[in-house]
């Protein structure tokens, strides 16, 4: 008996909402859809469908690591974007550091991602939406309105996905249109002024023409102020959003199908709370002929790390606009081949910066602009026949985008006259130090791909698969800096074949086990901020990945069910930011091939049937990872140190009791908790980066009458108000800190659904 039918037996099926199929399909630890109630009342484990290999297939049956969250997680646990979702599945950690933007989402599992949002540099975590690969961190923070499921898959994947998925690869699912004929408001009124509606429809116009739609608007107060600013635009912290999608589909034929999405965003915040802290030794003033200067002096920070000093105006503020459209066409050519084609448009842009010192002395500020536009189009021929089934496509992507930064100031000397006491020009001591200056970095990159990926019945109990891929990256960039008297223009190109073998078998009905091998591959690029003059300016060498990975998935007896995997993984030239002592002084931190790093560890999903009534979700992820060798020239960084943003120790433990009344009425709750361990915020070591460990706790109690058509929901979020640090990156004497923003908030949320008719 399954998890589902555990849940679900004390209560007629006929009379349970998609509200309470949702609920009940969130109890799976890797919950695959509350789509339909066969799907949620059936007595089969495998039922849990994903499509993580671009099929449709068993989630106990996947031969790699994957964890699917699915509506029921995200309507009732407060998941409200993906920074919340990286609280549920183990060995991820999602941070925001890019330009104070909450809208910013640096994606990191198994010890592997890259934190910097430039537009030269590309994640080590690829995030998808409904299949199109999103290009840019910026933005990919996105809300979670409309969506089926967010599938995490850990480990590189390198044939089905390509490029920049050396981590792993996030899929974010939206719900289809047809089959529902529905509508559901959804309002959310909380502490910290929040405010929140969505509006979601899903109509059959007729047997061949469906449509879907959502629209979604949230906001909450800041956290803190910009104290020194007469009248900023925006609190500190400060949410506003609005955002919408549409999609519709039209079946051609019983054989030929095609759907067209598109989709808006419209983000209006106050930047990430920011603060500093001093460095125990370090540089605080410096004696300026007969007087003192003060570098930075501390009765200038403001008391409440939430408030900002800077006496720039504009700075406390972000935004970010996004626009995408989407084409999908599928063709069953004949009983066991289907065609599918993907083709999108997607653009956006953001506006940020951080005013490093966080006070009024104009010694780093960094206003910053950005904007990217990406076409993909990819083309598929799968099959299915008796014993084997294959997946197979051509990809092209191409990206065009911008960096810029200005008016800035750099002066870690902010002296009189620009020069020091004994006279010496700062110029001769940091080369790129001025006062409002500009610059900005420009690339287009071009990407090919050609993919197969085949899976073999030997036995009833034993298959066997494995995948090819064959990339090709085209990157132009030119940059200019003021340092660099005259724009500097680059070319590389990099190409690499990966590719996957695996077998699964199962050792009993219930219980399945996998062996894979993987190679993934992460494009190299150039630096992001290359301050020091042209010759920095340099292109950098792809990172690739060897992965090897047992798991053990299914059931143990009628309550248990569970997922684990054990794994190792090897990386060549990995990329890492780093000080380069050429750089002005060592001020500027510079992305480049670094050496060689491991990571290992086991990961775990549990759930328990506690009684019919009461059931207990876990996680657990345990990652060893360090740098194992390093290239020569290479500093601040040492053999042994962890990477960027890599915990050791991820927990999730969630419990949920469910209760029917007299009346018919279902009351749930549930409460959650979720760790991430200490971590390293930039790999160059510094003990001042180190992130201190967190513990988030969130609650939800639910009521649903017996007509099912509509719930109340008492939520809390963050509940004993954990502060922590999403990023921090060692000054000149000072330590830059951007804080979290996701603070204790209390509420209700009352969801009503209709049918349409």
């Amino acid at each position: 008996m399954s998890i589902h039918s555990l849940t679900l037996r004390t209560f007629h099926p006929a009379r349970l909402s998609a509200v309470t199929l949702a609920i009940a399909a969130a109890m799976v630890p890797c919950v695959a859809t509350a789509q339909t109630a066969e799907q949620a009342t059936g007595d089969d484990v495998e039922k849990i469908m994903v499509t993580a290999r671009k099929r449709t297939e068993s989630i106990y049956e996947t031969p790699t690591a994957v964890s699917s969250i699915g509506e029921g997680i995200i309507d009732d646990t407060n998941v409200t974007n993906l920074d919340d979702v990286g609280k549920y599945v183990p060995n991820l950690n999602i941070s925001r550091y890019g330009a104070g933007n909450s809208g910013h989402a640096a994606v990191f599992i198994r010890g592997i991602g890259l934190q910097d949002h430039i537009i030269t540099t590309d994640p080590g975590v690829g995030v998808y939406l409904d299949g199109v690969y999103l290009g840019r961190q910026m933005g990919a923070n996105m809300s979670l309105p409309n969506i089926q499921r967010v599938e995490v898959l850990r480990g590189p994947q390198g044939t089905l996905y390509g490029r920049n998925t050396l981590g792993g690869a996030v899929n974010i699912i939206t719900k289809a249109p047809g089959s529902q004929d529905l509508a559901t408001v959804a309002a959310k009124v909380g502490t910290r002024g929040r405010l929140a509606t969505d509006l979601y429809v899903n109509k059959d116009i007729n047997d061949d023409f469906s449509v879907s739609g959502t629209a979604s608007f949230k906001q909450r107060d800041g956290v803190g102020t910009a104290v020194n600013l007469e009248d900023p635009e925006r609190e500190i912290g400060e949410e506003n959003e609005y955002s919408g999608r549409i999609a519709a589909k039209y079946v051609v034929s019983s054989d030929f199908s095609v759907t067209v999405s598109a989709d808006f965003v419209e983000n209006e915040a106050g930047q990430s709370p920011y603060t500093i802290e001093f460095i125990p030794g370090g540089p605080e003033q410096f004696s300026i002929d007969d007087g003192e200067f003060y570098l930075l002096e501390p009765s200038l920070i403001p008391n409440d790390p939430d408030d900002l000093g800077t006496t720039v105006a504009g700075i406390e503020s972000t935004a970010y606009s996004g626009w995408g459209a989407a084409l999908t066409a599928e063709w069953t050519a004949t009983d066991n081949l289907d065609v599918k084609f993907l083709a999108s448009k997607r653009a956006s842009d953001y506006e940020g910066g951080l005013d490093d010192d966080a006070s009024p002395l104009n010694l780093s500020e960094f206003p910053e602009t950005g904007d990217a536009d990406q076409t993909s189009l990819e083309l598929q021929l799968n099959g299915t026949f008796d014993n084997f089934d294959f997946v197979s496509g051509l990809y092209y992507f191409t990206e065009e985008g911008t960096t810029a930064s200005g008016p800035w100031t750099f002066s870690p000397f902010n002296v009189p006259n620009g020069r020091l006491n004994d006279g010496t020009p700062v110029t001769e001591v940091c080369s790129f130090c001025g006062d409002y200056g500009f610059f900005d970095i420009n690339q287009e990159t071009t990407a090919y791909a050609a993919y197969g990926n085949i899976s073999y019945s030997l036995t009833d109990k034993l298959n066997v698969g494995g995948g090819l891929r064959y990339s090709r990256d085209e990157k132009d960039a030119d940059a200019l800096f003021p340092s660099f008297g005259e724009r500097a223009f680059r070319s590389v190109d990099f190409s690499e074949v990966t590719w996957d073998v695996n077998a699964g078998y199962n050792l009993t009905d219930d219980l399945n086990m996998y062996l894979a091998v993987q190679k993934g591959y992460q494009t190299g690029g150039f630096p992001p901020r290359p301050f020091g003059g042209p010759a920095q300016f340099v292109s950098f060498d792809e990172t690739t990945a060897i992965n090897y990975e047992v798991g053990f998935k299914g059931a143990i007896g009628d309550r248990v069910t569970f997922m684990s995997a054990f794994f190792l993984t090897d990386y060549t030239d990995l990329a890492l930011p780093f000080s380069d002592p050429q750089a002005g002084g060592g001020f500027v931190t510079i992305v480049e091939n670094a050496g060689e790093s491991r990571s290992q560890g086991v990961e775990l999903e549990l759930t328990v049937d506690v009684t019919d009534n009461f059931v207990v979700r876990s996680s657990v992820g345990f990652l060893d990872a360090e740098i194992t060798s390093l290239d020569e020239g290479v500093v601040g960084i040492g053999e042994g140190d962890a990477p960027a943003l890599s915990p050791k120790w991820t927990l999730m433990i969630a419990p949920t009791y469910f209760h029917e009344l007299n009346d018919g009425a279902l009351v749930s709750a549930s409460v959650d908790f979720s760790f991430r361990d200490e971590m390293q915020g930039q790999s160059v070591f510094n003990p001042y980066e180190t992130i201190d460990a967190r513990e988030l706790v969130g609650f939800n109690v639910s009521y649903e009458p017996a007509a099912g058509d509509w719930s109340l929901s008492l939520y809390g979020k963050n509940v004993f108000n954990e502060i922590y640090d999403q990023g921090r990156l060692a000054q000149n004497g000072y330590v830059g800190i951007v804080r979290s923003n996701d603070r204790s908030e209390f509420g209700l949320r009352f969801t009503k659904s209709f049918d349409l008719y």
